[in-house]
């Protein structure tokens, strides 16, 4: 017994238990409803079927003539006549009573012989010319009762006839038609039985099998799931309506409230930024940059039997990776710049060994000299135009890269920095971002390989111009270098490019500066910045 009293309950959770359960005592309740209701109706039908019996029996009666003559003049042998004729209607009609009552409320006729003679209580109700019909609860029972006015040979009212059918009558005729009824409603009921049975094991597919139990915990763990990891999760319909949203995708979207079930052009505006996240021309690792973040971006399409049903596409924020990655290659950007001086450094040195261990005393020291003289040239062309340390030093470390490399690196005579220029890490980052694009332009090009540089100073604003003789842009693509991704120089490392121009591109903006170049043969670069800080300025060093 307990074996099977834990199996009914160990059914009873499954999910399509309960649904078929409770659906089929939801169909019982409302069946047993809707019978009683129709059972009331039909005994109100029935009611008014006898009632109008009755009404048919009195106004027959009331019609006869040896019935209006004794009652219109009362003459020897009509008391018998109406007592017996009344006796036999009630006999063969079925009705519980037949009773005549004259003008005086006297009976003239009565089931019971001892009430014949006696007045009756009530007034004579058919004055008007009308059948009246009603529920009559007098000495015989309940019954349907109905009132039809008697007239006289001559037409002068002489009493009314008053018939009543038993309420047993009617109660007999609603139980012979009460099982055909129960009939269809159980038939009603079985076929809606069937049909929650199926809806339940339709339910019971979609859910993949799964009862509540299962459904609500796994609702807990991927709520839990969802809301606590570190990367942006989004999800989208097949018409890119939001879906799904966590905490972290909120955060680095900045997503307005009540961005689930909204479109992507609803909640986001027009941009890169928008249109990777649609799916528009993106990579796996796609990086995009707004306001805030550096993001890394990967949609992913989801299919469901064959056909496109959404997206899912995760967010990771790599601003702070960025920063870092842009700290490593300034470090790295001076181990080079200092390799570059040693190595040169120790070609001279070899050069000035070889002259003095031939003897050549006269000619090393000519050698020191000349070296001595154009790198102090040089050195002394960068102090005198230039009084900020950090963009001497960066552009003395660019100077000797650029002789590694077989660069001719220009400082053009127009160049003036004050010692404490507005924004120098900024202007540092961006005067090395250009000179580094500028070598990688150069780099494949025929000889002679140029890069100059200017650096201009004035009372509103500071210009900055880098010109190389590479190849330069293509025609229609300047606006397109400085979007994320965006690169003619293939991967090196395994590290994508095209953030370079980005990067510096967002920093100007954000410094309120411009960024114009130029297509053709040979390009330029020309960066002016407000020496004035504006308010929504960040330091370069600063995440982007």
């Amino acid at each position: 017994m307990g074996v099977t009293m834990s199996t009914m309950r160990t059914r009873m959770r499954k999910l399509s238990s309960q649904i078929f359960v409770a659906q089929l005592v939801i169909l019982t309740v409302t069946m047993a409803v809707g019978f009683g209701l129709f059972a009331n109706a039909e005994r109100n039908h029935l009611d008014s079927h006898y009632e109008s019996r009755a009404a048919s029996i009195a106004e027959t009666v009331a019609g006869v003539p040896a019935i209006r003559s004794c009652m219109a003049v009362e003459r020897p042998g009509c008391a018998g006549t109406i007592q017996r004729f009344a006796s036999e209607t009630q006999r063969q009609t079925g009705a519980s009573y037949v009773v005549l009552i004259d003008m005086n409320r006297v009976r003239h006729s009565h089931p019971d012989p001892a009430l014949v003679g006696k007045r009756v209580e009530e007034q004579i109700v058919t004055r008007d010319g009308k059948v009246h019909v009603r529920t009559d609860n007098g000495s015989t029972g309940p019954s349907a009762n109905a009132l039809a006015p008697l007239y006289g040979p001559t037409g002068t009212m002489a009493g009314e006839v008053s018939v009543g059918i038993p309420e047993s009558s009617v109660s007999s005729a609603l139980w012979r038609e009460l099982p055909s009824f129960a009939v269809w409603f159980a038939i009603a009921l079985g076929v809606g039985a069937l049909a929650s049975w199926g809806l339940a094991r339709r339910l019971k597919h979609r859910t993949f099998g799964l009862e509540l139990d299962e459904i609500a915990r796994l609702l807990q763990e991927r709520e839990a799931t969802l809301h606590g990891i570190r990367e942006g999760v989004l999800a989208f319909d097949k018409d890119d309506r939001v879906n799904v949203v966590n905490d972290e995708a909120q955060r680095l979207l900045r997503l307005p409230v009540g961005a689930v079930g909204r479109r992507l052009d609803e909640v986001l505006p027009d941009g890169r930024l928008r249109d990777v996240l649609a799916g528009r021309g993106t990579k796996q690792d796609d990086i995009v940059f707004t306001d805030d973040f550096c993001l890394v971006i990967n949609r992913m399409p989801v299919t469901f039997g064959g056909r496109p049903n959404g997206a899912v596409v995760t967010l990771r924020d790599r601003t702070e990776m960025s920063a870092l990655l842009r700290e490593l290659d300034g470090e790295r950007s001076l181990t080079e710049s200092l390799r570059a001086q040693q190595h040169e450094f120790s070609n001279r040195m070899h050069a000035v060994a070889g002259l003095l261990e031939l003897g050549r005393t006269d000619e090393a020291l000519c050698y020191v000299t000349e070296v001595r003289g154009t790198a102090a040239e040089f050195d002394n062309t960068l102090r005198t135009h230039i009084a900020t340390p950090q963009i001497v030093g960066l552009l003395l470390g660019k100077a000797a890269e650029a002789s590694e490399r077989g660069i001719e690196f220009v400082i053009s005579p127009e160049t003036w920095l004050g010692d404490t220029p507005e924004k120098v890490q900024a202007l540092t980052t961006i005067v090395g971002n250009l000179i580094d694009n500028a070598f990688d332009a150069v780099a494949t090009a025929a000889a002679p390989r140029r890069v100059v540089v200017e650096i201009v100073e004035e009372s509103a604003h500071v210009t900055v111009t880098v010109t190389d003789n590479g190849p330069g842009i293509a025609p229609g693509t300047e606006h397109l270098i400085f979007q994320d991704g965006f690169t003619t120089k293939p991967a090196m490392d395994g590290r994508r490019g095209g953030l370079g121009l980005a990067l510096i591109h967002r920093l100007i903006v954000r410094l309120h500066g411009s960024i114009e170049v130029s297509t053709g043969p040979g390009a330029r670069f020309t960066v002016q910045l407000p020496k004035r800080p504006a308010a929504t300025a960040v330091d370069a060093g600063s995440p982007p």
